[in-house]
């Protein structure tokens, strides 16, 4: 009897109620995301408020859900930066080699080589703060690390027997590549698309933290760790919900990586 993928399906599981109440919370939240109610700063979780209010009234519960959207869409939006140029770029590379891929492999092992929060520190400083620009930064820097992967993967599957058939039967080397080589290398992308869409979130968490991603008024998971610090003592719920919040996304993807490569193995 086949094993049951339990990691891949306790990710989907966690991941999609995770996503079922970001979605909700785009279109409705039980109150207003920027509303402030100067009579109800700093209260504790209870039926009126599920999770407390914050610093200046608002609803943490409904932060939340609204600040998730922000943080998957800024996750999603990273990944696919990173995805689409370096599945290009590991395609080429790996198929055709020579100079092209040296001089390429090199500047990865220098980009890889460096903390990714100072490079993305480092883009920052140049192009600004911001939603968008945290999504470009961030986006540039996981451009290496899928660019390596799929490398590796199309030269691993290049002198296969389908692919010798395939350049026997006249098929030009793009439609190799892009037609037979990488759809066998889908599963390997998902899992470093899994892995890489946890990076992107702790990544847009620390810079929002720091006050360098998202700005207010708009919500965001790192932003509320940000504005919590300041009342951990007296208002501890106010960072202790966006932090379980950060937390789960990052298991239900961890999970979900972990079911993947083992379909790969």
């Amino acid at each position: 009897m086949k094993k049951r993928n339990y990691s891949l399906i306790i990710g989907l599981i966690l991941t999609g109620i995770i996503l079922i109440i970001t979605i909700i919370g785009q279109f409705w939240t039980p109150y207003a995301v920027t509303g402030m109610d100067s009579l109800a700063k700093n209260q504790a979780p209870s039926l009126i408020h599920l999770m407390g209010t914050d610093n200046f009234g608002r609803d943490v519960f409904s932060r939340v859900m609204n600040g998730c959207g922000t943080t998957f869409f800024v996750a999603l939006s990273t990944v696919a930066i990173g995805c689409f140029f370096g599945v290009i770029i590991g395609s080429l590379t790996g198929f055709y080699g020579g100079l092209l891929d040296e001089i390429v492999m090199r500047i990865n092992d220098v980009l890889l080589s460096f903390p990714s929060v100072l490079l993305v520190l480092i883009f920052i400083s140049f192009i600004g703060t911001g939603k968008y620009k945290i999504i470009i930064a961030l986006g540039v820097m996981f451009i290496p690390s899928f660019a390596r992967i799929v490398r590796s993967e199309v030269i691993r599957y290049k002198s296969q027997e389908f692919v010798r058939s395939a350049q026997v039967m006249g098929a030009g080397n793009l439609r190799i590549i892009f037609v037979h080589i990488l759809p066998n290398t889908a599963v390997s992308l998902l899992t470093a698309a899994a892995i890489g869409f946890n990076n992107a979130v702790l990544a847009e968490a620390s810079m929002s933290y720091l006050g360098l991603g998202v700005q207010p008024p708009d919500p965001s998971l790192g932003r509320m760790l940000s504005e919590a610090q300041a009342y951990i003592f007296t208002a501890p719920w106010y960072a202790i919900w966006p932090g379980v919040v950060i937390v789960l996304i990052i298991l239900g993807f961890s999970q979900i990586s972990e079911g993947l490569r083992a379909i790969s193995d």
